[in-house]
């Protein structure tokens, strides 16, 4: 069975770090952590512990008021291990050039960050059997 699952929110103000009100790249592992906590719970049935990332490729800017879509898959297993991959996306943007509440959805989603990454649900937690 494919496992996947997808977020969507709006990077606001507080999650701004940086001048020009770029959103702080940590935000989009964030997002991750998340996606991969929704992902073992639909497997395992237990939220379980992120182990590491392997891979972490930013890739455009992301900005307070830029809407957000996280998503991820478990791409394999072992008896304990779920080996995943996300990716984040710029799908609406906000038009300040045109009035402080102007915002167009974007016709092609801009990926903004791509992660790879292994989580752990010990075997006492894992309470779905999914041969």
């Amino acid at each position: 069975m494919k496992y996947k699952s997808m977020i969507r929110l709006r990077m606001s103000s507080h999650d701004a770090h940086y001048g020009g009100n770029l959103v702080d790249g940590a935000k989009m592992l964030q997002l991750f952590g998340d996606v991969a906590t929704e992902l073992l719970i639909q497997r395992d049935g237990d939220e379980g512990l992120f182990k590491a990332y392997d891979n972490v490729e930013f890739i455009a800017p992301v900005y307070a008021g830029d809407y957000i879509e996280a998503v991820g898959e478990i791409i394999s297993e072992g008896n304990t291990s779920r080996k995943m991959t996300f990716e984040a996306r710029k799908v609406i943007v906000p038009r300040p050039d045109i009035s402080d509440s102007a915002a167009d959805v974007l016709a092609e989603p801009i990926v903004v960050c791509r992660a790879s990454g292994t989580c752990v649900v010990p075997k006492k937690c894992q309470r779905k059997d999914n041969e």
